[in-house]
C-alpha cells in the first residue's frame, strides 16, 4: 500500500472541500461533488492504474445507497424538522413580544434592564425553540429598535441580541445535540440533560457581565424616560406571560427527562404545543401555518442535503485512510489526553470562523470521536451514563461550535441581526459588540473542561437507581 499517496489523496478532499467553499456552491453540492470525484479518482488508480492504494471498488461505493437509505429510515432524525417546526411557530405566535413588554416594567428601573431583559427572553426562546435563525431575527426585530431609542450603546445592545439568539445552539431541545448524538452513537437524552447547567452558566455569565458593565459605565444603558417602580401586578403579568412557553418546556424536556417519550415523540408533542400557543394567542391562520411548514420544509431539506453529502464525501474520505491519517497525526502529537482536548477544541474554534456547525458535526466530529473513545480520559459517569467521555467532549464542542455563529468574518447571527437591524446599524458595530459575549462563552468552555461534572452530573442523578 503506498501509505503517502493516500495521504495526498485525503488533503486533496479537504483542500478541495474548503476551496470550492469560497465559490458560493451549495455546501451539499460541494460535499458531494468532492466525494464523487475522489472516489472516481481513488477507484481508477486503484482499478485501472492496478496502482492498489485504496482498495475501493465498485461493491465499496455501493454502500452509499445503504448509507443515505439509513439517514432517510433514522427515527431519531425525525426529531429534526418538528423541533424546527416548533421553534418557528413559536415565533410566529407572538409570545415573545408579550414576553418583552411585561419583562421590560419588571427590570424597567436596573440599569441595563433591557440588555437583561432580552438575555432572558432569549433563555426561555432556547428552551423551548432551539432555532438560532428565528431567535436572532425575532429578538433583533422586538429589542434592537428599541434599545436603540433608549440611547443604549450600539455594540452592547446588538451584542446582547446576538448573544443571546444563539443559546438556542447549547439549550435543549437543541438540533446540534440531536445530530451530534447521532454522529457519535451517543444517546440523545444524556446530551440534553448534559447540556442544561453549560447552557445556564452561559446565560448567567451574560447577565452578570450585562450588570457589570451598566454598573461600571451607566451611561452606555440608560433607563427609560418613562420608567416606573415595579409593582406586584407587573410581577403578575410577567409569571403568566411566561407560562405558556415554560409548559411548552415542561411539556417537551420534562417528558424526555422523565421518560415518559423519547426525543422524537417530545418534538411532535412540541411541535402540537408551540400550534396551540399560536391559537390561543389568536395568531393561527392559514398564511402562519402555511408559512411555517415551507420554511420547516426549507430548513430540513438544508440539512438532510448536507447530509447526504457528508455521508458521501466521510465514506470515500475513510476508504481513502482518512481515518488512520487523522488518528496517526493526532496521537502523534505527543500531547497526552487533555492536551489534545485543547488542540482539537482549538481547530474547531478556528474552523468556525470559515464553516457552519452542521459541516463541522457531519465531517469533522464523526472522524474524531473514535480517538477520543480511546483516549485515558478519568471523566466519570457516576456508573449510570453511558459514554461519559465522549458526552463531556460533545457538549466542549457544542460550547465552542456555538462560537462560530458569532465569530467574524461568517458569524451566521451577525448576518440575521444585521438584515434586521435599522440601516443606520453598521457591521463593525455588530462585530464590536459579540467580542466580549465570545469572551463570555471561552470562559463557559473552560468551565466546562475543568469540571467534566457540570455535564455528568444531571444525567447520573437522573439515571441513578432508587
Amino acid at each position: 500500500m503506498n501509505f503517502a499517496a493516500e495521504n495526498y489523496l485525503v488533503i486533496g478532499m479537504f483542500v478541495s472541500f474548503i476551496a470550492l467553499l469560497f465559490t458560493g456552491f451549495p455546501v451539499a453540492w460541494v460535499l458531494a461533488g468532492v466525494g464523487i470525484i475522489f472516489g472516481g479518482v481513488a477507484w481508477w488508480t486503484d482499478n485501472v492504474m492496478d496502482w492498489t492504494m485504496t482498495g475501493l471498488d465498485y461493491n465499496t461505493l455501493g454502500l452509499l445507497v445503504g448509507r443515505i437509505f439509513g439517514i432517510m429510515d433514522n427515527w431519531v432524525l425525525i426529531a429534526l424538522p418538528m423541533f424546527i417546526f416548533m421553534g418557528l411557530m413559536l415565533d410566529k405566535s407572538g409570545i415573545a413580544q408579550k414576553m418583552l413588554h411585561s419583562m421590560q416594567k419588571l427590570f424597567g428601573n436596573i440599569k441595563g434592564g433591557l440588555a437583561v431583559t432580552v438575555t432572558l427572553i432569549g433563555i426561555i426562546l432556547a428552551a423551548s425553540t432551539g432555532i438560532i435563525g428565528a431567535s436572532v431575527v425575532l429578538l433583533g426585530v422586538m429589542s434592537v429598535p428599541i434599545m436603540l431609542k433608549q440611547n443604549y450603546h450600539k455594540p452592547l445592545a446588538l451584542g446582547t441580541v446576538a448573544a443571546s439568539g444563539c443559546l438556542g445552539i447549547l439549550i435543549p431541545p437543541s438540533i446540534m445535540l440531536v445530530i451530534m448524538g447521532d454522529q457519535l452513537a451517543i444517546p440523545i437524552l444524556d446530551l440534553f440533560m448534559g447540556a442544561v447547567f453549560p447552557g445556564l452558566i452561559l446565560g448567567g455569565l451574560y447577565i452578570v457581565f450585562i450588570l457589570g458593565y451598566c454598573k461600571i459605565f451607566p451611561d452606555k444603558a440608560p433607563l427609560a424616560a418613562d420608567h416606573t417602580e415595579a409593582n406586584l401586578k407587573d410581577v403578575v403579568r410577567a409569571l403568566i406571560d411566561i407560562l405558556p412557553p415554560a409548559v411548552l418546556i415542561l411539556m417537551v424536556l420534562g417528558s424526555i427527562f422523565m421518560g415518559i417519550a423519547t426525543v422524537t415523540e417530545a418534538s411532535g408533542v412540541g411541535a402540537l404545543g408551540a400550534t396551540l400557543i399560536a391559537a390561543f394567542y389568536r395568531n393561527l391562520n392559514w398564511k402562519v401555518l402555511k408559512d411555517v411548514v415551507v420554511n420547516t420544509m426549507n430548513t430540513s431539506a438544508y440539512i438532510f442535503a448536507i447530509f447526504v453529502g457528508a455521508t458521501i464525501f466521510a465514506l470515500v474520505l475513510r476508504e481513502c485512510g482518512g481515518d488512520e491519517l487523522i488518528e496517526s497525526a493526532l496521537t502523534g502529537l505527543g500531547l497526552g489526553p487533555y492536551g489534545l482536548i485543547i488542540f482539537v477544541l482549538a481547530v474547531i474554534f478556528l474552523l468556525g470562523f470559515f464553516l457552519d456547525w452542521i459541516e463541522i458535526s457531519l465531517i469533522i466530529l464523526p472522524l474524531l470521536g473514535p480517538v477520543v473513545a480511546g483516549l485515558d480520559l478519568p471523566v466519570s459517569g457516576y456508573g449510570v451514563v453511558d459514554y461519559p467521555s465522549l458526552t463531556w467532549f460533545a457538549l466542549l464542542v457544542a460550547v465552542t461550535l456555538q462560537t462560530s455563529f458569532l465569530t467574524p468574518p461568517v458569524g451566521f447571527a451577525l448576518f440575521y441581526l444585521k438584515g434586521v437591524c435599522p440601516p443606520e446599524v453598521k457591521l463593525v458595530e455588530i462585530y464590536r459588540g459579540v467580542v466580549p459575549f465570545i469572551v463570555l462563552q471561552l470562559i463557559a468552555l473552560v468551565l466546562v473542561f475543568v469540571f467534566p461534572a457540570l455535564v455528568t452530573w444531571l444525567p447520573a442523578q437522573a439515571f441513578k437507581p432508587l
